[in-house]
């Protein structure tokens, strides 16, 4: 994954030296919840989705990847993850095929207007902690209202370094 692949339509509201404010388009996604640690989770969760874009599905079609891959926050989490993948913007919901498996849905999705801080390195729980508090830490000051739970985007292929990788920790605010 990289700046070649397609990625989520927005526009910027603010930004100031630390942090975004952005507002989304709606999205079409195909998710999956994963039980298990977060670590193991975004790897379990990817390849369920990735198989449905490479073919897994009831037309056998290949769906084009996109970028970023969004999961949920390691923070106050039960233990129950969401993975996701945004959908070429030149599909609907009618024209996408039937996953072959029941644990990968497709569904609008509408983020809204999200708080993003970006950071680079590998998306580990103990860097997205960090990042999550501190992007937390910074709306409070700004007197933003979170809306919603925390998410992480993943932007890159896993054979991009460390030092190139792109991340993002982003929440909905009101």
């Amino acid at each position: 994954m990289g700046s070649e692949l397609e990625t989520p339509k927005y526009e910027l509201i603010d930004k100031d030296r630390q942090f975004e404010i952005r507002m989304y388009e709606p999205m079409i996604i195909a998710i999956t919840e994963i039980n298990s640690s977060y670590s193991q989770s975004a790897t379990t969760g990817f390849r369920r989705i990735a198989n449905y874009i490479f073919g897994g599905n009831d037309q056998n079609m290949e769906i084009a990847m996109t970028a970023p891959v969004l999961s949920s926050s390691p923070v106050n989490n039960n233990g129950i993850y969401n993975v996701s993948f945004v959908m070429p913007s030149k599909h609907t919901l009618s024209n996408l095929p039937k996953p072959n498996y029941e644990n990968v849905i497709i569904k609008e999705h509408n983020l809204g207007k999200m708080a993003v801080l970006r950071f680079g390195g590998w998306a580990t729980e103990g860097k997205v902690i960090k990042y999550q508090k501190k992007l937390e830490k910074m709306l409070i000051k700004k007197q933003h209202i979170i809306d919603g739970d925390f998410m992480v985007a993943q932007y890159n292929s896993p054979w991009i370094l460390p030092p190139f990788r792109r991340n993002e920790i982003m929440v909905r605010i009101k």
